[in-house]
């Protein structure tokens, strides 16, 4: 493998643009790696810095990461553990597996150009050269995420297909960008290891979210290569064809990729108090949102799963995605964020009504969001599984399992 880069120019499409511009340098000093905006871009009438507090457009010079070795906003940009994959089966073929082997600005680098939100990363900061040639099938991409799965190299069609999608989308499964027409998916693969129709349950989680009015992107379900897809449509693209910057609730919270120390929802409400638009709604959705992960199994709701768009000014939550039911043998499950302000974190929709204050709810208020889920869940189950061609083995083994598990209910009523 070559060696790792030490510099990469940060492309940006601003609000309202088709086109990007160049926005800065990022260069490399030992462990760190540091962004300076360019003169060029501080000067544009429209320029908005790439993320506040964090990159700070004032701020001349260098300006070193906070928390990572790269600043949250640019992390956010980067490949998610599949992507790297991707990028190192390229790099490596089957001769090398771990993800550690590669750095930041080579992952940065050798992303997607439709990479999620508003940023892409090139060697030059003159001209900027578009990377993506062809739009692949929903076959050739399954067919290459089947064979990165099975650490078989990719042939040069293969590699085209499957790297123009490798971006920070979330997740360390099968995944890739796909365009039908003009709409932008994500295409998320079943795989050989599954024991449960993971895809099947992720389509049916969040189209009963749907059904209980949260925000959450559009699904549907298809398949391809005789294994079931769930199609994503992506909300961070307009129809003029410009793009929409995405900040994680990881880099909205300072934290670090990797921490023992969980993060708290109560910390993004103080921020949504201060810097989200309708703070109010923004406070009752998440709180729903909540709600709905304990009782439908989702216990990986960490803070990648947590977006909001970043307009230079202020931040507004993003539709809901990756709402998952999570493999469970038995009742006592925890959340990977705690709802309130202690270390409180079990997967019971009890204790998160006893911290609805926190998001400026009554108990009343918390309560009508339980029981109205319940509702909709209970009720929509059997035409969603449907919908899903679930069987009735597996909606056995989902329901009452992770959907509705007793001990998400215990002590509520």
């Amino acid at each position: 493998m070559t060696s790792e880069p030490t510099h990469a120019y940060v492309w940006v499409w601003l609000p309202g643009a088709t086109e990007p511009v160049v926005a800065g340098l990022l260069e490399r000093d030992g462990t760190s790696v540091s962004f300076t905006y360019g003169r060029s871009y501080r000067a544009r009438d429209n320029a908005i810095s790439l993320y506040e507090p964090e990159l700070p457009l004032s701020q001349e010079g260098p300006i070193w990461p906070r928390v990572d070795e790269v600043a949250g906003c640019i992390r956010d940009a980067g490949p998610d553990s599949w992507g790297q994959r991707v990028i190192l089966n390229r790099r490596a073929g089957t001769s090398a597996t771990d993800t550690q082997d590669l750095g930041i600005l080579t992952y940065l680098l050798e992303g997607g150009a439709d990479r999620i939100g508003a940023l892409d990363f090139q060697e030059q900061g003159d001209e900027y050269v578009p990377r993506q040639t062809s739009h692949p099938t929903l076959e050739e991409l399954a067919t290459s995420a089947e064979r990165v799965e099975n650490n078989v190299p990719l042939s040069p069609e293969l590699d085209e297909a499957l790297l123009h999608g490798s971006s920070g989308v979330g997740g360390a499964r099968p995944k890739a960008l796909l365009r039908d027409g003009d709409r932008h998916l994500i295409a998320k693969f079943g795989s050989a290891n599954d024991r449960t129709p993971i895809v099947k349950g992720e389509f049916i989680s969040m189209e009963l979210a749907r059904r209980t009015g949260l925000d959450v992107a559009h699904v549907e379900l298809t398949s391809a290569l005789g294994k079931d897809v769930l199609l994503v449509e992506r909300f961070d693209r307009t129809p003029e064809g410009g793009r929409r910057a995405l900040i994680s609730a990881l880099t909205i919270l300072e934290h670090p990729e990797f921490t023992s120390v969980p993060a708290r929802y109560a910390d993004l409400v103080d921020v949504i108090n201060s810097r989200f638009t309708d703070a109010e709604a923004t406070r009752r959705e998440l709180f729903s949102r909540i709600i709905f992960n304990v009782l439908t199994g989702n216990t990986d709701d960490h803070a990648r799963n947590h977006a909001a768009f970043w307009d230079g000014e202020y931040l507004t939550l993003t539709p809901a995605y990756d709402i998952e039911p999570q493999t469970r043998s038995g009742g006592e499950a925890v959340q990977k964020l705690t709802p309130g302000r202690d270390d409180w974190r079990m997967s019971q929709v009890a204790g998160c009504v006893e911290r609805a204050g926190v998001y400026k709810l009554t108990e009343r208020d918390a309560r009508e969001i339980v029981d109205h889920q319940l509702d909709v869940i209970r009720s929509e189950w059997a035409e969603v599984c449907d919908l899903a061609e679930l069987s009735d083995i597996h909606r056995q083994g989902y329901w009452e399992r992770q959907y509705l598990n007793p001990f998400a209910l215990q002590d509520y009523r």
